[in-house]
């Protein structure tokens, strides 16, 4: 490692804070050097305790200098209300101020944990700064409310080469994108011509485009015709079909996620915070801790971020010491410590 390095763990709502805990169980142990954790606050537990504050998104200012002053996120779930008076989210606030413009999730079926619909493995590229997630809604009339989706060059290029860059890597030789370009004849025609244009730098990757209806039922129909691609799509839609995917293995307890920029990373499991589980130490920490296992290797500690995949692959394959979600008893804790504890003796292998 050229210097250390210092990531922001947001505590987040509901269960995010006993998942916070299991993820630092791990890390204790497998102790990457010169790694300097900060712990903060946000959420809709925050901005209630806090008085619910006239603030941009639901963080403190604290917070905010933390993560601009960090090398890497690793973001608990957290809530979001529905209340229109309410501040925005902390994952679309991350996201656009740190332009984190990627949301990449893979959907894999884990050893010894069959997935309702057979074996999946493929991967989710989001585009997460743009689309109806701006956040520009307004009443035009009583009763009539419009939002607006913005679709641009610029952001759908980007997206795209990055799907691109990541099915290379993986070895994948398609990429998918996902419109509904016969309806949104503008907006989508503006990414999907973009999408065509980044496919023409990579001859040995084929594009398709799906309309996201019929995307949706093939997921369901016959879900190993994705396998070996990436799926493409803007915000919403992706939101929705990486949603989808995620039921593909076992449940969504189980699936990691991240938010990629330029020059900054953002980790988070794709769960949300389920707060009426909240201090029961019932809930699964497969995806927090593999959040937190990515944005190690993404640091440079590919040694400990892998030996934390590889640990955790094992627990779960052997179903003896995970939650009930996976057929076991064990807490979130005592499914956290058996990952730590196998992590750490693949460390001391030399694995």
């Amino acid at each position: 490692m050229s210097r250390n390095k210092t990531v922001v763990l947001i505590r987040g709502d509901g269960t995010g804070p006993e998942l916070t805990e299991a993820f630092l169980a791990v890390l204790e142990k497998v102790n990457p050097p010169g790694l300097e954790v900060l712990i903060r606050e946000g959420g809709y537990d925050w901005w209630v305790s806090a008085g619910k504050p006239k603030v941009p998104a639901l963080m403190p200012e604290e917070t905010w200098e933390a993560i601009r002053n960090s090398d890497a996120c690793l973001k608990a779930p957290t809530t979001t209300p529905p209340d229109p008076d309410a501040p925005r989210s902390v994952a679309v606030s991350i996201r656009q101020a740190m332009d984190l413009y990627a949301n990449i999730r893979p959907i894999k079926t884990f050893r010894g944990l069959p997935g309702p619909l057979g074996d999946v493995d493929f991967v989710c590229v989001r585009e997460a700064t743009e689309g109806l997630y701006i956040g520009i809604e307004y009443m035009i009339d009583k009763g009539v409310a419009v939002a607006l989706r913005r679709i641009t060059d610029r952001c759908s290029e980007r997206i795209a080469r990055r799907a691109f860059q990541e099915a290379r890597s993986r070895g994948y030789n398609k990429v998918i994108a996902i419109t509904k370009r016969n309806i949104l004849r503008m907006t989508d025609t503006v990414f999907f011509n973009a999408a065509q244009r980044v496919a023409a730098e990579f001859p040995d990757i084929a594009l398709e485009e799906y309309y996201i209806d019929n995307m949706a039922q093939q997921l369901v129909k016959n879900p190993q015709r994705f396998n070996g691609t990436v799926l493409l799509s803007s915000n919403l839609f992706m939101d929705v079909i990486s949603e989808l995917a995620s039921a593909l293995v076992a449940n969504i307890g189980m699936i990691y996620s991240a938010n990629f920029g330029d020059r900054y990373a953002m980790f988070e499991p794709a769960h949300g915070s389920a707060p009426k589980y909240r201090g029961m130490y019932r809930v699964n920490p497969t995806a927090m801790i593999l959040s937190g296992a990515w944005m190690l290797e993404y640091l440079g500690y590919v040694k400990e971020g892998r030996a934390v995949f590889r640990a955790t692959e094992e627990v779960v394959e052997e179903r003896k010491e995970v939650t009930y979600d996976l057929g076991g008893n064990a807490s979130t804790l005592d499914m956290a410590r058996a990952i730590a504890k196998r992590a750490e003796a693949i460390l001391e292998k030399g694995g």
